[in-house]
């Protein structure tokens, strides 16, 4: 049962990468690939949040936290085509905007992931410290 639920909430992050990108592709004409960036830096924050606060106060069932983790965030962000787009920049001599997505997306996944732990960290503190 557990697949089925990570099979749909993976199909619901996929449209969402897949509507990110229609929607940064309508607003913005440029070279740096921002649906993709959006969605690895909003997946980031996203994750870290979640195993940090939410999937620890054990208010979801196991299956609907790895529904969430696996499936839904996991198919919302996306290694691979940051990795083909990087490539893609490079291949047309767009060296610094391939740096430039290179950094900002390992540092800035990092920082966002960290943002989500820290929060999550000191939201599940203080749901621990009202005795639930």
């Amino acid at each position: 049962m557990v697949y089925i639920f990570v099979g749909a909430a993976g199909m619901v992050g996929a449209l969402l990468r897949y509507y990110i990108g229609i929607f940064t592709g309508d607003l913005w004409n440029h070279t740096f690939p921002l649906g993709t960036f959006l969605a690895n830096m909003i997946g980031s924050f996203t994750l870290g949040l979640l195993t940090t606060y939410l999937f620890r106060i054990k208010k979801l069932q196991p299956m609907l936290a790895t529904a969430i983790g696996t499936g839904l965030i996991g198919s919302f962000t996306t290694f691979s085509t940051f990795s083909v787009e990087t490539v893609n920049l490079l291949s047309h001599s767009h060296f610094f905007m391939a740096l430039l997505y290179l950094v900002g997306s390992a540092s800035g996944g990092l920082i966002m992931s960290w943002a989500g732990y820290k929060i999550g960290t000191d939201k599940f503190t203080q749901y621990k410290q009202k005795g639930a």
